[in-house]
């Protein structure tokens, strides 16, 4: 593994990367703190549903969002 460290702004320029990519217009790749629920990450389409994911810091919503992404990518290439 590298040993370079990924700061978040990375992490987002990736996610909205693959989306970009995949589905065309993306309105916005972010993260944010719930005071209840924690770190929320979410990506927003013009023309779809907006996917999110939560984690127990940023990296982790981050990381889960970009696992769910990568599995509907892949979902959507298999067929």
């Amino acid at each position: 593994m590298s040993d370079k460290i990924k700061t978040l702004d990375q992490r987002v320029d990736r996610i909205y990367g693959m989306a970009k990519k995949h589905f065309g217009e993306v309105r916005f790749v972010g993260i944010k703190k719930h005071h209840k629920i924690g770190w929320i990450a979410k990506i927003q389409f013009d023309e779809f549903e907006s996917l999110v994911s939560e984690g127990k810091d940023a990296e982790d919503a981050l990381r889960k969002l970009r696992r769910r992404l990568k599995k509907i990518i892949d979902r959507y290439n298999f067929v």
